[in-house]
């Protein structure tokens, strides 16, 4: 049996190190809604980048914050703070698309992945890319409020699970107002794998 000297272990030690490896070692592949190219996530803010949640989805490209009712409350906020001043308060459009119907100008919006590739990496027209307004696990709360927004037919919903489809009720503006939050929120945290 070979053993590999440890000239040839110290560039792998040097990788783990720095974590290049849990990098390199990734699944999922993002890329520019745009020009497809690879998104470069040195751009992203330091913070929120290493969340168990951000962790999960980095691996499969499926938001684990989405139907989660501890989640909401953050996700709405941020929602309201950087996408509602373009896309509306519900996601109905305005300078930019409606984001609750199941009408998509990127096709590929309707994953997770997707819609964080466009989210990120921006898109046509006025979005640009959101990484310096917005964490990568912040994404992933906007990504929640917009799938949690949704008005269309639940078949049409490729983010929800079979099991979410089930119980999955189109937002309902008018019901919405009169729910109230009572006592303190539950931290919002992904489920555990």
């Amino acid at each position: 049996m070979r053993f590999m000297s440890v000239r040839r272990l110290f560039p792998l030690g040097i990788a783990l190190a720095l974590g290049i490896l849990p990098a390199l070692a990734q699944d999922t592949v993002f890329r520019n809604t745009v020009t497809g190219e690879v998104l470069d996530f040195s751009y992203a803010m330091p913070e929120g980048r290493d969340t168990e949640g951000v962790k999960q989805f980095m691996a499969t490209g499926v938001n684990p914050y989405n139907e989660r009712k501890e989640c909401l409350a953050k996700a709405e906020e941020l929602f309201l703070t950087a996408c509602s001043g373009c896309h509306g308060h519900l996601g109905e459009g305005k300078l930019g698309p409606g984001l609750n119907d199941n009408y998509w100008t990127y096709p590929k919006n309707t994953t997770d992945k997707g819609l964080f590739e466009t989210i990120y990496g921006g898109a046509n027209a006025q979005m640009g890319p959101q990484y310096g307004q917005l964490t990568l696990d912040e994404m992933l709360h906007v990504i929640a409020w917009v799938r949690h927004i949704y008005t269309g037919p639940v078949a049409d919903a490729e983010w929800l699970t079979e099991e979410q489809k089930k119980t999955f009720k189109p937002f309902n503006a008018e019901a919405a107002k009169h729910v109230s939050v009572q006592g303190e929120p539950k931290p919002c945290t992904a489920p555990l794998k």
